[in-house]
Parts: C-alpha cells; structure tokens; sequence
C-alpha cells in the first residue's frame, strides 16, 4: 500500500533521473566534436596543395580548440578524404562525408573541376561549402539560391584582370597569347581574359591555345602564338603540365615573359620544369616573406613548431593553401559562434552577415561576405611571385 510519503520519494526519484538524463544527453552533445571536412589532392602530382590545406586546417583547428571550441565546450574535428584530382572521386567523398560522417562544413581543394561537381550536391543537401583555393567563377557564383558555396580564395574572373595587366605594365607586352588547359577551369578563365581584355586597351589577346593534362611537347602550341605576334604568354594550368610548357618554350629558345595563374605552384613545377621555373611570374594571396602582420608572425611560428621541417618562409610550399584554409576556417568559426548553432541554414546567415571584424592572415575582414557576394578575397588581395629554386618569392 503506497503512501503519501513514497509516492513524493516515487515522483522525486522520477523527477531527478529525468533531469539527469536530461542533463546528460545535454552535456553529451555540448561535448560532441563539429565536424569538418576536408576534400582535396591529398596524392598524385597536386598533393603539395592538399598538404598545405590541410595544415591551414590543423593550425586553426589547434587554436580554436585551445580556446575552448564552439557552442561551449564543442571541439572542432578534422576529417578527410582524398579526391586525386578526380571530379567523381571527389563527389563520391563529399557523399560521404556528409551523409556518413555528418561533417558540419566541407572545404574544398586545388581543382575548379572537382569543386564544380561538388557544388550540386553541397546545395541539395543544404551542407556549406568553403572553397580554399579552385579559382573558378562558376564555383560560388552557381545561381543557387538558397547558395551554401562560399569562398577564401582567388576568383578567375579577377585573376584574370590582374594577369593581363601585369603582363603590360611589367613587361610592356601588347599582344597575349594563352594556354589553358582543356577543362572547366581552362574555360573560365578563357570567358574571364576575353572580358579582361575588352576593358584593357593595353594589350591584346592574339591567340588561344589548348591542351591536355597528359601533353608532354608544347611546342606546336608556343609556336602557333608565337607566329601570331605575341609577346607574353598567360598560363593557366596546374604543375605538370605547366612545367611541360616551360621545357618546351626553351627549346623553342623563345625568352617570351610567362604570367601564370597559381596552378603551378600546387605541386613539384621547380623541380619538373628545370632552370627555367623562375621566369613564371604567378598570382598568389599571400606571401609569407618579408615582414608580417601579428597574425602572419603567429602563424609562422606554428608552422615551425608543428613542422619540424619548416625553418623558415622557404620551406612553407603552396602557402596560398595554408593561408587561405587558415583564415576560412577562422570565419566559418565565428560564423557558428554567432548563430549559436552549427545549423547549416544559420551558419550560412551569419556567414552572409559576419557582424565583428576580423584580423585575418591575408588582411582584415570586414564583413567578408553577403547574400549577394560569397567570395571573401578580390583583385586587391592579390600579388605577384615566382620561384627561386623551392622558393616562392615576391616580385612586386
């Protein structure tokens, strides 16, 4: 016969294993990781980029967490999949990260092909997408709306205004002729230097020239826009094929200035291309020589300490990579912060209206994106370099 007195202790005992499990699976999931993907060249000729991605990534991730996490207490957790430079084996691991791994956000790699495939699924399933480095013009600016593609990184259409200048106003060339790989990327920039060229009346486009991935003699190509008058050859490709053309420009002997798009720089192109590497001149976002910032101090004293092998700028390859996927990581950070959730609907919004400042590696971001505008970096972000030896040096 239950009384007064065991019913309340009844109820009470009731009342306090709900409030504990409660309690619990709340402190369970403000203690579950935010999981990050991660989809890049993470072998083959291009696993520099992806390497350098991935430490931007790490570097972040390692101060973020430092602090505490997001949300309160959540960590931030890094999980990757290799593309090869591979549009299907990309979309395969964009699949499974989101729908096997659950990740909170995808950044993406070193090819405007593979970003391109990705970017369907990533708005159909309403996952964010973060571009670290693919140029193309197409990848943000996809005609989604809803749009969940944002990006920290060059774009092709800029990239090519900035080419064709500084083809001009370093070389005094008037006539241009391009290589560009024969793939999507290729193509946008082909749109983007024909309209550079409209607005430029510096200089000229004289001749269009394409090739494939896997072409190893250039010549017939370097020949063909050498005959029609040009005096600067733009390049838009990757690192072998890109080191192809330069072994072929000498023997041709044709000592016409090379301005390159940042392809080249996402693999091994000084040690294919052979003496003649430094006298590519190449867009990137940033440099880590020459004096830095508090944030550009910080972040190359992390580098050395979590890579023994890195004693100095010198040894920090395709630092765009590391630069860029540091610094957009960082923003989609304060991103989930502000919307108090890791939603991906919420997180888009505070993407699209970032309220506070914030001291980046490559510059100040104030207020980097809107509902109109997703891509964070512009013309002014840019600068030119080369190689010298391993070496990615500034040349303005």
């Amino acid at each position: 016969m239950w009384t007064k007195c065991s019913m309340w202790r009844e109820g009470g005992l009731a009342l306090a294993t709900t409030l504990l499990l409660s309690w619990t699976a709340g402190s369970a999931l403000a203690q579950e990781p935010v999981r990050i993907g991660h989809v890049a060249a993470l072998s083959g000729a291009s696993a520099q980029s992806g390497e350098a991605i991935t430490r931007g990534l790490a570097l972040a991730i390692d101060e973020i967490n430092a602090k505490g996490g997001v949300l309160g207490g959540r960590k931030l957790e890094l999980i990757q999949r290799d593309d090869e430079s591979n549009p299907p084996k990309g979309l395969i691991a964009a699949r499974e990260l989101i729908f096997k791994e659950k990740v909170a956000a995808i950044f993406g790699g070193i090819d405007t092909p593979v970003s391109l495939a990705i970017v369907p699924l990533v708005n159909k399933e309403k996952t964010l997408f973060m571009g670290v480095w693919a140029a193309g013009t197409g990848i943000t600016r996809n005609g989604a709306n809803p749009n969940y593609v944002f990006r920290v990184s060059a774009v092709d259409d800029d990239v090519d205004i900035k080419l064709l200048k500084y083809a001009s106003d370093k070389f005094g060339a008037k006539k241009a002729g391009l290589m560009l790989i024969n793939n999507p990327w290729g193509q946008s920039n082909e749109k983007g230097l024909v309209a550079a060229d409209k607005d430029n009346a510096a200089i000229e486009i004289v001749g269009i020239s394409k090739f494939e991935n896997n072409d190893v003699d250039m010549v017939p190509h370097l020949t063909r826009l050498k005959e029609a008058g040009a005096d600067a050859v733009i390049l838009v490709v990757n690192a072998p094929p890109g080191a192809q053309m330069m072994k072929s420009r000498e023997r041709m002997g044709w000592k016409v200035p090379v301005v390159s798009h940042w392809g080249i720089s996402g693999g091994r192109f000084p040690e294919l291309a052979g003496p003649t590497a430094g006298e590519a001149h190449f867009v990137q976002t940033y440099s880590f020589f020459g004096k830095q910032s508090p944030a550009g101090e910080r972040v190359l004293t992390a580098l050395k300490k979590k890579y023994p092998q890195i004693k100095g700028p010198e040894d920090i390859f395709a630092p765009v990579g590391t630069a860029n996927a540091y610094d957009a990581l960082h923003l989609l950070a304060l991103a989930i912060e502000q919307a108090g959730s890791a939603d991906p609907d919420a997180v888009r919004s505070a993407l699209e209206n970032l309220k506070a400042p914030h001291q980046g590696l490559i510059k100040t971001y104030n207020r980097p994106f809107t509902p109109d505008n997703h891509d964070a970096l512009g013309p002014n972000d840019y600068i030119m370099v080369r190689y010298d030896g391993d070496k990615i040096v500034p040349v303005e």
